[in-house]
């Protein structure tokens, strides 16, 4: 059988193409590294660029086949040119199988760190981008498309191109639209997350961020949250002069505090390193939030006094804290 799907698209008219085509995609793993090794690749690539849908399905089902669990075969892939025609299928397909096909496609093959660079110098970014906001495009390809940009984002020398392409307004756009318990609002702000790690700059000139944000701690699942608030301590603590009032506005103590108490175990870390940030905020009070500022003073200056001395004191005063401003 392998064989026969060897020469069928090597040889093999276009009608023997696809049922190879097909075929690869049944075999086995170990069948599939086997056959790889015959130059088959081209064939599937020539095969990519059809004007047929059906071919042009196959062919990205098959090749994704070879990609999958296979580093060499990931770099052969890309090195011929594969990134260049999903680009072109990105942008004229209307069929969401191929769409969401070439999409998990880019996904497997960006995962692989010799590919990056080489994926990061064509205009994919921008054009992921686009597409992850669009709303005719699947949660799924969208995932996809998240999970994509943050393999390349794991290169700190790619991260500019990812913030030039627009890619935290488009994130946060996401989170702002979506149901903040979903996986696209975890995933959407872990890609933020790192983003702003790498570049805590990327969001300060995006009206209503912030507000985003302190929602997302508010209404997100537990991950979700932990994210939000790593991106608020990210900004936060490389500027915090100027983003601590704009945050502290926005009404964000109530969700950080119960994240301090109930997050996940990182979230809650972070949550109350931000909370030590947010700790001197007399400058920054807004009128028909005074009570409420003075309550977080006053309770934050008790967490300060007394938090290291007696055990289980901070839990006490923070779950006080959310009592109060509950009210």
């Amino acid at each position: 059988m392998e064989e026969i799907v060897v020469e069928s698209l090597l040889r093999g008219s276009r009608e023997a193409q696809i049922e190879a085509a097909i075929e690869l995609s049944n075999l086995s793993r170990k069948q599939r590294q086997k056959v790889s090794e015959r130059d088959i690749i081209s064939p599937l690539l020539s095969m990519l660029q059809s004007q047929d849908s059906i071919t042009t399905e196959v062919s990205l089902s098959a090749l994704l086949s070879l990609a999958f669990g296979s580093e060499r075969n990931k770099v052969r892939i890309v090195k011929v040119g594969a990134v260049q025609m999903l680009l072109e299928i990105l942008q004229t397909e209307s069929k969401m199988v191929i769409v969401e096909l070439a999409m998990a496609f880019l996904l497997i093959l960006s995962s692989c760190n010799r590919n990056k660079t080489k994926i990061a110098s064509t205009k994919l970014i921008q054009l992921l981008v686009g597409l992850i906001g669009l709303d005719q495009l699947t949660v799924q390809a969208k995932l996809d498309g998240i999970a994509t940009l943050h393999n390349l984002s794991t290169l700190q020398q790619i991260v500019p191109l990812v913030v030039s392409s627009g890619a935290p307004y488009a994130l946060l756009q996401m989170i702002n639209s979506c149901d903040k318990s979903s996986e696209l609002a975890e995933k959407a702000s872990s890609l933020l997350e790192n983003i702003v790690h790498h570049s805590p700059e990327s969001i300060s000139g995006i009206g209503g961020a912030i507000e985003v944000l302190v929602e997302a701690i508010e209404e997100g699942s537990g991950q979700c949250k932990e994210h939000a608030v790593g991106i608020l301590l990210g900004v936060c603590s490389f500027d915090r002069e100027t983003n601590r009032g704009m945050i502290l506005r926005e009404g964000v103590m109530p969700g950080l505090l119960q994240v301090s108490v109930d997050g996940t175990r990182r979230g809650k870390e972070m949550a109350r390193e931000l909370l030590l940030l947010l700790r001197d905020c007399s400058g920054y009070v807004i009128k028909d939030k005074q009570s409420k500022i003075e309550i977080v003073e006053q309770i934050m200056r008790e967490i300060d006094q007394e938090g290291e001395r007696i055990p289980g004191t901070m839990l006490k005063l923070v779950e006080e804290m959310i009592s109060k401003l509950s009210t």
